[in-house]
């Protein structure tokens, strides 16, 4: 059987290989994709922003779908081109109810009956508080359109006149939409019936819009229920590949969809098979929009992409409502457009039956990991009012969690060392004959009852859990922008110092790469006297990566969020105490100075050579 530090060398080259490909792929194209964005960005305001009006989804038996024309309400420039107008522009040129929560802020626009203007009012753009809060939605015709409408669409077979996006409604009553008065539009078409919607928000996200007609015909009108979600132009995304931003649904048997940008910009249109449950809509790193269809009844998801406008849209199309002769019919539906904060998504999905709403936010492969350690660093947080002391906290449950198969570990390598020169001698004995070599090498094993892969097995277990914890600092909402001591001011961001500009000292804006802060300094440092505490390998191979490892590690994480860089930190120097005890109990001596000592040793005598 091979050495165990072969095995945990083969574990900590899958980690530098997954670290590499975070910090030398992922990396560069985030930037690429920022540099991208700003130049798009900045095109977009000298070039023709031409339909920004969605799609209707089609009734069955329908030839397919028709665009919905909509008001720019854009000025024009010589030979027809037109420009985005300022999005403060935009809403004033229209007839709005005002939105006014402890949680949004914004309006609804009377012409078309969208939820077009949207702020969270209690999540600012920059750590700043004084900087701006966070822009949801905004109206067609300004630079980035994104909104929601609910509507309806008529049978084929028995046209009728109905709600445009550039039907104007008209509100009954006044006053603006808040937690405590809910707000009503209609529209009356001329031809006998009369369109309604009721939209009422509770204090955080939520949003319910019953639309209801009064048909005061003397014939049965059937219409459909629809809902969609549009957005204008490809948004910025983080560009990680543990992080979905873009189309996001669940339907039904069918569970979640998760469809990029870029796939739904190739194929044009994604239908999810129809769902009796469920929701969709788009989703961002922290924020989202998504509509849940009415209960009762099947609805067919779709997910599409408009290239003349380059519009995404989510939408979905309800079974047929019948407003009887003289009668009335409706329908509701639900729009969530805020936060993705955790209590108040599965508070949601406890309290309305949404199926697998907590699916919004995006907790990976280790799910039944990465939730559990969230609840755990939010329990410690509302406990001592500091996410970074949470994490340190979590880190000593973890670390008790695994004791027992850390302590075996520890036990394990101690009485490795002790047989150390033993091993060396069996290796000089059968250097031309590995099988031998590896024969005498078990029979040792199984006469000191040890176990060369006790080792690495803490580390194999351990690994989910980092993986875990670096998903709940970059997914959780609840970690952005959350202060821990001196100069971290956002746990979820980089540590901004730099060794490069001496910490602030040199007024020199280095590249992202050579960001390597304190705390990542701190980190390679504990990994370097963790990995000292161990006689160096014989091979010069393996000797080499343990000694670069450090370094390495120390540049990739100096791009990682600032509480994983800490946990990392905090759990090395949690190991080599364990470690110390471990090894002094089992009467091996702690060869940290003498290991050091021999490196440099080796590297003098290797550069007079």
């Amino acid at each position: 059987m091979p050495d165990s530090r072969n095995y945990i060398v083969a574990i900590v080259l899958s980690l530098v290989v997954l670290l590499g490909w975070q910090y030398f792929i992922v990396q560069p194209k985030v930037e690429e994709q920022r540099r991208q964005d700003e130049i798009a960005q900045t095109a977009a305001q000298s070039q023709t922003a031409q339909s920004q009006s969605p799609q209707t989804p089609s009734a069955p038996g329908a030839p397919g779908t028709a665009p919905v024309p909509g008001a720019t309400g854009l000025p024009s420039l010589a030979g027809g081109v037109t420009v985005p107008a300022s999005r403060d522009t935009v809403i004033a040129a229209s007839s709005r109810v005002a939105i006014q929560t402890e949680s949004l802020n914004g309006s609804i626009n009377l012409t078309g009956g969208r939820i077009d203007d949207l702020h969270l009012v209690k999540y600012h753009e920059e750590v700043d508080p004084g900087s701006p809060t966070i822009t949801l939605l905004s109206p067609s015709g300004s630079a980035s359109p994104y909104y929601a409408n609910v509507n309806w669409t008529g049978d084929p077979g028995a046209p009728v006149t109905l709600p445009t996006p550039t039907t104007v409604w008209t509100q009954d009553g006044t006053g603006a939409l808040t937690a405590e008065n809910p707000v009503t539009i209609s529209w009356d078409n001329g031809e006998g019936l009369i369109f309604k919607r009721t939209i009422s928000l509770d204090k955080d996200y939520m949003f319910n819009i019953e639309q209801s007609v009064e048909n005061a015909t003397d014939a049965d009108v059937r219409l459909y229920p629809y809902g969609l979600i549009s957005r204008h132009g490809k948004p910025h995304t983080t560009g990680f590949y543990i992080l979905h931003e873009g189309m996001i649904g669940v339907f039904g048997e069918e569970g979640l969809k998760e469809v990029d940008y870029d796939d739904v910009e190739e194929t044009g249109e994604v239908r999810p098979g129809k769902a009796a449950s469920g929701w969709l809509g788009i989703t961002d790193k922290y924020w989202a929009t998504a509509l849940v269809p009415a209960d009762g009844g099947e609805f067919q998801g779709r997910f599409s992409y408009g290239k003349a406008a380059e519009s995404f849209q989510a939408d979905y199309l309800g079974d047929v409502v019948v407003a009887p002769a003289g009668g009335s019919a409706k329908s509701t539906t639900r729009l969530f457009a805020g936060a993705k904060q955790v209590d108040i998504i599965d508070g949601y999905q406890d309290e309305y039956g949404i199926h697998n709403f907590e699916l919004m936010i995006d907790w990976g492969w280790f799910h039944f990991i990465t939730k559990p350690m969230f609840f755990m660093i939010d329990w410690f947080y509302k406990l001592v009012g500091n996410f970074g002391v949470a994490i340190l906290l979590s880190t000593v449950v973890v670390k008790l969690i695994f004791f027992p198969l850390a302590n075996k570990s520890y036990v394990s390598m101690s009485r490795m060392k002790l047989v150390q020169p033993q091993m060396i001698e069996i290796r000089e004995r059968h250097k031309d004959d590995k099988a031998k070599q590896q024969q005498a090498m078990m029979e040792l094993y199984k006469k000191e009852k040890i176990n060369p892969l006790a080792g690495c097995l803490p580390v194999v277990v351990q690994i989910p859990v980092f993986f875990a914890l670096y998903k709940v600092l970059f997914v959780s909402i609840e970690m952005r922008h959350a202060p821990f001591f001196g100069w971290i001011k956002d746990l979820s961001a980089p540590d901004p110092t730099s060794i490069f500009t001496l910490f602030g000292l040199i007024p020199w804006d280095a590249p992202s790469f050579l960001m390597i802060g304190i705390w990542p300094l701190i980190m390679g440092v504990t990994m370097f006297v963790q990995m000292k505490m161990n006689p160096a390998p014989t091979e010069p191979a393996q000797q080499m990566i343990f000694n670069w490892m450090p370094v390495m590690f120390t540049f990739m994480l100096g791009t990682f969020p600032a509480g994983l860089v800490i946990y990392w930190a905090w759990n090395n120097s949690l190991s080599i105490l364990q470690q110390y005890v471990i090894m002094r109990r089992q009467g091996v001596k702690v060869e940290l100075f003498d290991n050091i000592k021999s490196m440099f040793a080796k590297k003098s005598k290797t550069e007079s050579s």
